[in-house]
């Protein structure tokens, strides 16, 4: 792991762009110092999702395969759905197939995995035994059921001794309390514990956590909601996301980690926004999150920062999703995870991790941008500040690399850490120093 240091941004750059700061609890942190501070060494850190379409459906393509070995990264999967069958269509009757298949291409590709534990079973949540109703896949465990899904979770950690980590459930899905329009964190916390309690006993050392809760923001001015804790230049957060985080917080058996997801976007996607400066959304967020308890690493189990029909070109597009990364680790995140996107076409798909086979199915930039910053920003690394002359030039940097990110839609030169660079528009170059 390399030990030396990492940071920062350019020249008169805030987290957001100008504008008055986050605003928290007065426990919120700074900016970090260190990647991931307080995480320990080995801690899986920026890596991504296998969703619905991913590799393991026909082992490939190959070049995928091979690219993914390149550099090992965190690598997540769901128990069911996403492209997994049912583990339990029936109570104690167990179908592994489909989910060790997807580990088995984890483990050739040098993934370190990370299991997500959703979701249920049918019968678990109202539906027939032995069938499987996919338009019901969101649906949450009901209460007299939780002890079934606890002891489903343990079976899987007892099925695949080489999984640490475990993030229980996925965005709250189907836990909702209409009677008071918000989240049932209290049923949540509950199947939380029961879970938590289960895989301890498995193994002690197993990592788990929560409540992976997606944190839903309003545009500057829009919101209608309560008064939220926490705001900035990207806007307010919905305080029904920060509630749930609270609530499970102050009564979790136990956790590891914490993990939240969402978009650096408002709910109000009609509105025109700077991508960019919506991306501070993540940082502040995050120094929130460390705030309620500094020695838990925070999880971005899943981030998305494109407004649909944006018609932005591969360059645009890798510009936002590594600005994205440097707001992760500036803000202190100990890991995220890339919602891949990938689809079944043989062309390439926007924001894909690797080609389509016609186009010969390796990696692309937006793989090997989450491979180089697995490679020179792991955990512990220490964040140098260097400047650029040029504000709309991003930096992020280490005493041996650094990864610069041009924000316009124009060529832009600018000196940075002692060096002249004539950066494309949208350009990311990484650099050695």
């Amino acid at each position: 792991m390399l030990t030396a240091a990492l940071v920062l941004w350019a020249m008169g750059w805030q987290a957001g762009g100008a504008g008055p700061g986050p605003t928290g609890p007065a426990g919120a942190v700074g900016a970090a110092a260190r990647v991931a501070p307080g995480a320990p060494k080995g801690w899986p850190a920026w890596g991504f999702t296998h969703t619905q379409i991913t590799v393991d459906a026909q082992q490939g393509p190959a070049q995928a395969l091979r690219d993914l070995s390149r550099q090992a990264m965190p690598q997540v999967t769901p128990i069911m759905g996403w492209g997994l069958d049912n583990p339990e269509p029936s109570p104690g009757e167990y179908n592994w197939s489909s989910l060790d298949h997807r580990m088995s291409v984890i483990r050739k590709t040098r993934g370190t995995p990370v299991i997500t534990l959703c979701c249920s079973p049918d019968w678990m949540k109202g539906g027939a035994q032995g069938q499987t109703d996919w338009t019901h896949l969101e649906d949450a465990v009901e209460p007299q059921h939780f002890d079934d899904f606890a002891n489903l979770a343990a079976k899987v950690a007892q099925r695949y001794p080489d999984v640490k980590y475990y993030a229980v459930w996925n965005e709250f899905k189907g836990f909702w309390n209409n009677g008071a329009n918000r989240w049932d964190y209290e049923g949540y916390t509950k199947l939380y514990n029961k879970v938590y309690t289960a895989l301890k006993k498995v193994n002690p050392d197993l990592k788990v956590g929560g409540p992976y809760i997606v944190l839903n923001s309003d545009a500057p001015g829009r919101s209608t909601g309560p008064p939220s804790q926490l705001h900035g230049v990207w806007g307010s957060m919905d305080q029904r996301g920060l509630d749930a985080v609270e609530y499970w917080s102050k009564h979790k058996a136990g956790a590891d980690f914490l993990a939240v997801d969402g978009s650096s976007l408002p709910q109000e996607k009609s509105l025109k926004v700077d991508e960019f400066q919506m991306l501070a959304k993540f940082s502040d967020t995050t120094k929130w999150l460390r705030g309620l308890d500094p020695k838990l690493p925070v999880w971005w189990a899943e981030w998305y920062v494109e407004p649909d029909g944006s018609g932005w070109s591969d360059e645009h597009r890798g510009a936002v999703l590594t600005a994205a990364m440097m707001e992760f680790v500036k803000g202190g995140a100990a890991s995220s995870f890339y919602w891949s996107p990938q689809t079944n076409t043989s062309a390439s798909c926007p924001g894909c991790l690797w080609f389509g086979s016609s186009q010969g199915g390796g990696g692309t930039p937006n793989l090997l941008m989450l491979q180089n910053l697995g490679r020179w920003f792991p955990p512990g690394t220490r964040l140098v500040d260097v400047r650029s002359s040029d504000p709309s030039v991003r930096v992020l940097a280490q005493a041996h690399e650094m990864v610069l990110v041009n924000t316009r839609s124009v060529s832009v030169s600018a000196q940075v850490g002692g060096h002249r660079f004539d950066l494309a528009p949208y350009e990311v170059r990484w650099a050695g120093r």
